[in-house]
């Protein structure tokens, strides 16, 4: 009888844990086709897709014409931007995003940023997408850049960067040494 118990435990486990995982699939890259817009991304997205077209007409244009400012960039570096996780809502219909997420991803270039820890997500022009994940961070705006650490917000620049300059902004961000977040965690 305890064999069987056990058998039931380790089945109902082994079952639990294979309808998480497909619950959990996320589809990467996707692409609509609107009347309005033509094509657009929704959804999550690899930093690649940006390089196809029609995406590559504005984001490779904006990425490769702007100047860093190398000071914040070696603040960001300084201030170890790479363990942090960042979140970033955009549209591929916003000119606001066709603007500053090529500038964003030539500064996380730039401070060897590592991609598994960005996690870019296209909306619509209700800034919805298809996993909902807008909701969860109240999004108004695009793009909206949010930077967190042990998974709790530290801070967000939400459609301009008040500073003028994203990196600036970004490192603005990092200074503030939140140790509430830290409080927070350990309570």
């Amino acid at each position: 009888m305890k064999k069987f118990i056990t058998n039931i435990v380790a089945f109902s486990s082994l079952f639990l844990a294979v309808q998480q995982l497909s619950a959990q699939k996320v589809v990467v890259n996707r692409e609509v086709d609107t009347q309005k817009d033509g094509k657009m991304l929704l959804g999550n997205q690899l930093k690649e897709q940006f390089l196809k077209a029609p995406y590559a007409d504005w984001y490779v244009k904006e990425h490769d014409e702007y100047a860093l400012d190398q000071k914040a960039v070696s603040e960001l570096k300084k201030e170890k931007i790479g363990t942090y996780d960042i979140i970033v809502f955009m549209g591929t219909w916003c000119e606001d995003s066709h603007r500053d997420f090529p500038r964003l991803m030539k500064i996380l270039e730039a401070v060897n940023y590592p991609e598994n820890k960005l996690n870019i997500i296209a909306v619509n022009r209700k800034k919805e997408s298809p996993t909902g994940d807008e909701s969860l961070y109240n999004i108004q705006k695009v793009p909206t850049i949010i930077l967190k650490r042990y998974g709790k917000e530290i801070g967000r620049i939400v459609e301009m960067p008040t500073t003028g300059y994203i990196e600036r902004d970004l490192v603005e961000i990092l200074k503030k040494k939140d140790s509430s977040v830290i409080k927070e965690i350990f309570k």
